[in-house]
């Protein structure tokens, strides 16, 4: 008999959610109306699941009263605040298309989303440290025929709004919500191109309310845990994997401040006994080297999840042992499926949770294929990794070109990473397709140089590139922040520590010290940008 493919299936004795997320609000409700569903710590204000869906319900029959149709899109450019949460289940509420806008898109990128997505209401931030929010918006709504009306957060149009849901219209918001079905588009997220305009992620009730659902079973959530979000909200990690998983289970969403800061968020942690912590490694690592970390208790964790980009080996194992998150979780995934599909599980051993981004979530099926041919490879051996599944998105909005470019004939979604699946079923991370460098007709995978220089005593954090090369077409550049700025590591140092411990063309023919990478919003490191600026010597 010959070995298995690099392919698996999650088997589940839980069946689907066949809910929209209106509806499994009022199941949570109805469990739990006295249990906290909401913290926004930076103002102090806190929600039952009776108050949070009063609010919810209050909001959804203001957008009735506004003439908010079924479908309409409805536009979200907003940091973390608790407004941003009720949006997200009111729009659900009346079956309106939540739209996504980073809020560090400048107003060329804001124009194009607008118009792209078509949207006629915006909800949007005030101001958030140097963005004029609203300046913006006024610039570029001479150019956006479809948006009619936009509803300022923290201002006088936001209660001017929300005080248009009278009780009135209940019977309306019921006869909306009965008429949904858990297939309907219900958000889009635009995915960050590193070449023209995003394209807009469009997912489903069913895709996103049924991945966040999962992604709670997987690490055990009840109505007793409390979960601390430093994530964005406008990305899938705090939207899904967090609100989402919340409410599903009955659990607290913990608001710990508007964007991600390490000692806001430690505090929340404490303050609010949270039991789960949310957050990219480029998060946790600025956590643990806080000053005064060891001061803070946090006795109350137990699990969370690390996820948006690899996560170190020892970054994860200073998690697990400094910060009590014993059951702390990996997730992979991305925006064009909901987005996760793979994580370890809170009984895996270390080495499955450090070295791995575990195994399938239910109901979603994973394959690694030859990038050429598209026929599945061996397991143990790199390839393109693909997902299959409810968690597909419906497609780019408008682009369905676009999209036949990622998810094949078969429904498969293509995911650009090269991944090797073990035999036992669980799955590496290689890297990014297009990050891989070929030096000398080597393959080179940026991932593992990375991780073995993780290891070294004066490193805190690096990223490695490939740049050209005359002679071998590409060669290795390590970009290193030193845990010592007066005292940074020297190439020939460098490569000293790898010499007979990586192979020869692996070693780093290049190095840059440098005090931070550039990043996007939601944490990840722009390699591109990276291989950009050093491109030349």
């Amino acid at each position: 008999m010959t070995a298995p493919g690099a392919y698996t299936h999650g088997t589940s004795a839980t069946t689907l959610l066949g809910d929209t997320i209106g509806a499994n609000l009022d199941r949570a409700v109805g469990a739990w109306p006295d249990r906290e569903a909401l913290v926004d710590v930076e103002t102090g204000r806190r929600w039952t699941y009776r108050d949070f869906a009063a609010d919810v319900d209050r909001l959804a029959r203001a957008l009735l009263a506004d003439g908010v149709a079924q479908g309409d899109r409805v536009g979200i450019w907003a940091v973390n605040c608790a407004e941003w949460v009720l949006v997200q289940y009111a729009t659900a509420r009346v079956g309106a298309v939540m739209v996504n806008i980073n809020p560090a898109y400048r107003t060329h990128e804001v124009e194009y989303v607008l118009n792209q997505a078509g949207i006629s209401l915006l909800f949007a931030t005030l101001s958030h440290k140097a963005s004029d929010y609203r300046a913006m918006v006024e610039q570029v709504t001479v150019n956006c025929p479809q948006l009619r009306r936009t509803v300022y957060i923290s201002d006088p149009s936001w209660e001017a709004f929300t005080e248009r849901g009278t009780p009135d219209r209940q019977d309306e918001l019921l006869a909306r919500q009965a008429g949904l079905s858990c297939d309907d588009p219900i958000n889009i997220q635009y995915t960050s191109g590193t070449t023209g305009f995003p394209k807009g992620a469009t997912l489903s009730h069913h895709n996103i309310l049924n991945n966040g659902y999962f992604v709670g079973e997987s690490i055990a959530y009840t109505e007793r845990d409390r979960i601390c979000l430093p994530v964005p909200f406008y990305h899938c990690f705090g939207m899904v994997m967090g609100n989402l998983a919340a409410t599903s289970h009955g659990a607290c969403m913990v608001i710990p401040a508007p964007s991600f800061d390490p000692r806001a968020t430690l505090e929340a942690v404490q303050q609010e006994r949270c039991t789960s912590l949310y957050g990219v490694p480029t998060m946790f690592i600025a956590e643990l080297n806080l000053p005064g970390f060891a001061d803070f208790d946090l006795s109350s964790l137990r699990t969370g999840i690390m996820a948006g980009s690899p996560c170190p080996v020892e970054v994860m194992k200073r998690v697990v042992a400094e910060m009590h998150m014993a059951e702390v979780s990996i997730c992979y995934g991305m925006t064009e499926t909901s987005p996760v599909s793979l994580q370890t599980r809170i009984d895996d051993d270390l080495d499955h949770r450090t070295t791995t981004v575990g195994r399938v979530l239910p109901h979603l099926e994973v394959k690694v294929v030859d990038p050429a041919t598209g026929v599945t490879r061996p397991r143990g051996e790199a390839g393109e990794l693909c997902t299959r599944g409810y968690s597909v998105m419906l497609g780019y909005w408008n682009e369905p070109a676009k999209t036949a470019e990622v998810v094949d004939a078969g429904r498969w979604m293509h995911t650009g990473d090269l991944a090797l699946m073990r035999e036992d079923g669980y799955v590496e991370i290689v890297g990014r397709i297009k990050d891989m460098i070929i030096r000398g007709g080597e393959n080179i995978y940026p991932r593992e140089i990375e991780e073995f220089l993780y290891a070294h005593p004066r490193i805190t954090d690096v990223q490695v590139v490939g740049v050209p090369h005359e002679r071998y077409g590409e060669e290795v550049l390590a970009c290193v922040i030193p845990r010592d700025a007066a005292d940074p590591l020297t190439l020939e140092e460098l490569q000293a520590y790898c010499a007979g411990r990586l192979a020869h063309y692996k070693i780093p023919s290049r190095l840059r010290i440098l005090d931070a990478f550039p990043m996007t919003v939601s944490g990840k490191v722009r390699k591109i940008e990276l291989r950009e600026k050093y491109a030349e010597r």
